[in-house]
């Protein structure tokens, strides 16, 4: 059972940057496509980014593309969410998602989930 932590959440001024990391356990880090989504109370999950399995290919929400950046470690068994140019409109609970079998670019596609870290901008 694949377990999926997030952090490096917090409250940033519009224009700055976070990174988030997710920390995955529980099963063989590459055999993950994994992903990050986004999340406002009231309001269903989105999407934000994914990378595949050997890390070649990654995929962007259109509301980030050029200002985020998603990478993995498969040495630290870790995936990062670099942010930056955030925005308010960028305030959520970020997740972790992971699929073995296809790139968590889409909800459905999300199998394994995190707990979720806070994310605010602050105009």
């Amino acid at each position: 059972q694949v377990q999926l932590v997030e952090s490096g959440g917090g409250l940033v001024q519009t224009g700055g940057s976070l990174r988030l990391l997710c920390a995955v356990s529980g099963g063989t880090f590459t055999s993950y496509a994994l992903g990050w989504f986004r999340q406002v109370p009231g309001k269903e999950r989105d999407f934000v980014a994914a990378i595949t399995w050997s890390g070649t290919n990654t995929y962007y929400a259109d509301s980030v593309k050029g200002r985020f950046t998603i990478s993995r470690d498969n040495a630290g068994n870790t995936v990062h969410l670099e942010m930056r140019s955030l925005k308010p409109e960028d305030t959520a609970v970020y997740y972790c998602a992971a699929n073995e079998w296809s790139v968590p670019n889409e909800l459905r596609l999300a199998v394994s989930w995190g707990q979720g870290t806070q994310v605010t901008v602050s105009s």
